[in-house]
């Protein structure tokens, strides 16, 4: 695959095209005759935000020129322009499908075992919901599976530093899996 500049990304047409140009490019040409009137440091910022959101914060280099679109409109609304996308490039908003995991059922689950039969649990419960091919993977109960793994009553550093590998531990098991590009993982 030829690797990307960075301040590019490929961007899905209507068409079914596939088509890899900066961020840029695509919004001025989304912007047409607007671009003019508004600043261009302005508008080449929240270009560049958006791009970044989609490239690193999502970890995705296709994107449909709708989405950009609908992002780019958002970001220049935050900066007080009003800006609307075209509504042509603009594609409607599919519900997410979302596959939602109480950790603390995993972590009763867990027994005895505690944070070594903890683990490999949650890997496994990772793998097979990302084989599902959810858009949205969500952990709930984060700081009641900590209290239940440690045995605590209260909120302690200790608590903190398991938190802190649990949500570690479920952002690696996420990031290797090749599917994991067009999910979403929340944990909270």
């Amino acid at each position: 695959m030829i690797q990307l500049k960075p301040d590019c990304l490929i961007f899905q047409t209507s068409d079914g095209e596939n088509v890899p140009c900066t961020a840029d490019w695509v919004t001025f040409e989304l912007l047409g005759e607007g671009a003019a009137l508004i600043d261009p440091a302005i508008v080449q910022h929240a270009s560049a935000a958006v791009l970044h959101y989609f490239k690193y914060e999502l970890n995705r280099q296709h994107v449909s020129v709708g989405e950009f679109a609908a992002a780019l409109e958002k970001a220049l609304r935050t900066f007080g322009l009003s800006v609307y996308a075209d509504s042509s490039a603009v594609e409607p908003k599919k519900p997410r499908r979302a596959v939602a995991l109480d950790l603390r059922v995993l972590a009763v689950g867990a027994n005895k075992g505690f944070e070594l039969a903890f683990f490999p649990q949650l890997r496994a419960e990772v793998k097979r919901h990302l084989d599902e091919s959810p858009e949205v993977l969500r952990f709930e109960g984060l700081r009641g599976c900590v209290k239940q793994l440690i045995g605590a009553q209260r909120w302690s550093r200790r608590c903190d530093v398991l938190s802190d590998q649990i949500v570690e531990f479920l952002r690696q098991c996420w990031q290797s899996e090749s599917n994991s590009a067009s999910c979403s993982l929340v944990v909270h």
